[in-house]
């Protein structure tokens, strides 16, 4: 067996297990369908049992997948791009601001929840964040300076957030807003996927065209460089990939946090600190923890469903307190 063998039969493995949660979120729900049930209420008409699986629960399964999957592949991305294992979309504002542009829209009237403009102006916000992260952080920023160069810019965005609500000229929608920036995939229909699938493909596509730069990037900037890797141009694709994927995911879902840190960390243990290898991995681990997250508010039994981005958030923040206290062992090590 060559050396890559089990990491192929490990994508294929993940690769399975997202198929197997789509296939249990289809049949999860307050009316529980057998796959076989599931499976005919897909291909003909059956009544209830067709509006349920295709109306309600097949968008819903499809969002958690593809969201999932893009906040997966951009903590992949950012993470390669700036070689800091703590890079990830929300601890550098990207969905924070994308949910702010987004806010903003809705909440003056500019346009509904399913106008175009709400996605694009999800991508703006979040474009401008990760722009401005690169900008500020610098090339040969250490971790400290890229933490809070992004604590900066999240508690910007989050006062945004506050002064839409305030300014809201209509109560109910800056009550609807709040509810919605928690994040949730409850009541989106295929219209929503409609919305945000042209955006996240787009940014899967600019981002795994970048994966030979993120293995020469791993070198060191100077070494990428004299491989022939156009730095500049590489982190900007990167900034727009990213802020494609987050910006349409959050204008859809609302704001979704630590998926992209935890997925690429569960995955690098098995397929080592090459970036480019980690992509689809981070990928796949991060649409099977978007859909089981999904099925785990569906069995909760309390009377408002919990929201996605409350269990995401539950789940992340441990596993990045855990992370900063190995760092911390590791740097205490080197220092003894």
């Amino acid at each position: 067996m060559t050396a890559s063998a089990p990491s192929r039969l490990l994508t294929l493995m993940l690769a399975a297990l997202v198929v197997a949660l789509m296939a249990a979120s289809l049949m999860t729900g307050p009316a529980q369908f057998p796959f076989g049930s599931v499976w005919k209420a897909l291909v003909s008409d059956q009544g209830v049992e067709t509006i349920i699986v295709r109306d309600i629960r097949l968008p819903r399964t499809l969002l958690a997948m593809s969201i999932g999957a893009t906040f997966g592949l951009a903590g992949a991305s950012l993470q390669g791009l700036l070689r800091n294992p703590l890079a990830e979309p929300s601890l550098f504002g990207a969905p924070q601001a994308a949910a702010a542009a987004a806010s903003a829209i809705m909440a003056f009237g500019f346009a509904n929840a399913l106008s175009i403009a709400v996605p694009l102006g999800g991508i703006a916000g979040a474009l401008l964040s990760v722009g401005a992260l690169v900008a500020i952080a610098g090339r040969r920023a250490s971790l400290t300076v890229t933490l809070l160069a992004g604590l900066a810019l999240a508690s910007l965005a989050g006062a945004a957030i506050a002064l839409i609500l305030n300014l809201a000229p209509n109560p109910f929608i800056a009550l609807e807003i709040a509810f919605w920036l928690l994040g949730s995939l409850q009541d989106r229909s295929m219209a929503h996927v409609w919305l945000a699938a042209p955006f996240m493909i787009a940014s899967w596509l600019i981002l795994a065209l970048n994966a030979g730069a993120f293995r020469a990037l791993a070198l060191g900037e100077d070494a990428a460089a004299s491989l022939g890797v156009n730095v500049e141009r590489t982190r900007i694709l990167v900034v727009i990939g990213v802020a494609l994927g987050v910006g349409a995911a959050v204008s859809v879902a609302g704001a979704i946090s630590f998926v992209g840190l935890v997925a690429p960390h569960l995955v690098r243990r098995f397929y080592g600190s090459d970036p480019a290898r980690t992509m689809l991995p981070a990928a796949l681990a991060g649409a099977a923890l978007l859909i089981a997250a999904d099925i785990a508010v569906r069995l909760v039994p309390v009377a408002v469903e919990i929201k996605i981005g409350v269990v995401t958030a539950l789940i992340g923040v441990p596993f990045f307190l855990a992370m900063i206290f190995r760092e911390r062992r590791v740097l205490e090590d080197s220092t003894t």
